[in-house]
């Protein structure tokens, strides 16, 4: 669990294979992130006794939604934020949302950036944090970018997922990236495969083999960490990361 100033905390739930719910925290409330499961989110908040304020939605797919519902059931009160151009596919959404639109949750400011390309849809919601306050910002984006890596292409063209990441590359380098799965050592021994002798992808390897083998995260990420050794980030253009995508579908550890 991640506390900052002001109560700020963030805390994941590592749930199926290699999901991991978040659930942002701000004095008694919570906001849920792609609850793929309802149970274990539902046993953390009432231990905790917190109250559900909300539940973002980064895209359709059951493994981020199958949840929500029965928190619902719970929190009646609390509202479901998701895409407007969506809603047919998360049909219990309560406030519907469009890119680059301004939302405050909890006293934060968030905007919604559309980074399509993993699916039509699918969204990204990221905090801005008062730089006064000594406090960096915050990117929860779903199945777009992860640890080292980015999501597969099942609805976008390589175009559009290679103009999304490259999106969340303009956010400010020490924001937190809070991805929805746990892939970064894969990922790295991919880029590893690739590029062998590259001194930041080998040294980030080492931590993260580290960290897995003592049963931890290796997430948040930050985008100066991604920058150095994201190889779907360091694509100069949608060819490269095309051939770099199709190459990490055909791979094998």
């Amino acid at each position: 669990m991640e506390l900052e100033k002001n109560n700020f905390i963030i805390h994941p739930i590592p749930v199926l294979e290699d999901n991991i719910i978040w659930i942002w925290v701000k004095g008694n409330q919570a906001v849920v992130v792609d609850p793929a499961v309802s149970k274990p989110v539902i046993c953390w908040l009432k231990q905790q006794e917190l109250n559900l304020h909300s539940v973002l939605q980064t895209h359709h797919h059951e493994d981020h939604i199958g949840g929500t519902q029965e928190l619902l059931k719970i929190w009646k009160s609390a509202s479901v934020i998701a895409s407007k151009e969506d809603i047919k596919r998360i049909p219990f959404q309560t406030k519907s949302v469009l890119d680059n639109e301004n939302l405050t949750l909890l006293g934060e400011k968030i905007k919604v950036l559309k980074v399509p390309g993993h699916t039509k849809h699918h969204f990204s919601f990221f905090i801005s944090r008062p730089k006064d306050e000594g406090v960096t910002p915050i990117l929860f984006c779903g199945d777009t970018l992860f640890g080292a890596g980015c999501g597969r292409l099942f609805e976008g063209s390589p175009q559009e997922m290679f103009d999304s990441i490259n999106r969340i590359n303009q956010l400010p380098e020490n924001t937190k990236i809070y991805c929805a799965h746990e892939y970064t050592q894969s990922n790295l021994e991919w880029a590893h495969s690739i590029f062998p002798r590259d001194s930041a992808i080998n040294e980030r390897l080492k931590k993260v083999i580290n960290l897995r083998s003592k049963g931890l995260l290796t997430l948040p990420s930050t985008i100066s960490e991604e920058r150095k050794t994201n190889l779907f980030l360091r694509a100069k253009n949608s060819l490269e990361f095309s051939k770099l995508r199709l190459h990490k579908d055909n791979w094998k550890t």
